[in-house]
């Protein structure tokens, strides 16, 4: 790729890590989803928005390296599930419920979210690309009545969330902001 294509790539995308943009593009696909820390104060957040507790069971869609369920776990002693696709992120999120005490809360399941069980969840909570979240979106909306979504910067298009927040996010690693956009809406 040319520096001039790849300069072009990066102001269309300027979220998507550069190792994204280097790949050939045969090798991506449209539910390619990089595996983004959340900083903590941005987890926290999105757990207190989702109003979890020790009666919810959580589900994280692209869970990457646990750390929305085990905050949970330890936190509220709230059960959950993480999905994700990368079987070595989910071998280090159960190796640390194990190590923080949290793995009879915390379950991490190499799996395809669009494919994933979410009938047990009353709250999702997900940062993926705005793609996916209208992808999962006829899902979602058939989940139980009175589950909670919480998406971390993207929306759901034309389902207006509930509330949004926007907090501070200093350890934010991509992006040009320093901030998070949180929403919340009901089934």
């Amino acid at each position: 790729m040319d520096r001039r294509t790849l300069l072009g790539a990066m102001l269309a995308a300027p979220l998507a890590p550069l190792p994204a943009l280097l790949r050939p593009a045969a090798a991506q696909t449209d539910v390619d989803v990089p595996f983004v820390t959340t900083p903590q104060n941005v987890v926290d957040a999105m757990l207190e928005l989702g109003g979890v507790g020790p009666k919810d069971t959580l589900i994280d869609l692209g869970s990457g390296d646990g750390r929305i369920v085990l905050t949970a776990a330890k936190r509220w002693g709230t059960k959950g599930i993480g999905y994700e696709i990368d079987p070595r992120l989910v071998s280090n999120a159960e190796r640390a419920a194990r190590s923080e005490g949290v793995a009879h809360l915390a379950r991490f399941v190499v799996e395809d979210i669009f494919v994933a069980d979410l009938s047990a969840a009353t709250v999702i909570t997900m940062y993926l690309l705005p793609d996916v979240n209208l992808r999962l979106l006829p899902r979602l909306r058939q989940l139980r009545p009175g589950t909670r979504l919480v998406s971390h910067d993207w929306d759901m298009g034309d389902w207006a969330p509930q509330r949004t927040i926007e907090i501070d996010a200093p350890e934010k690693r991509v992006g040009f902001r320093k901030s998070s956009r949180l929403m919340l809406w009901t089934v």
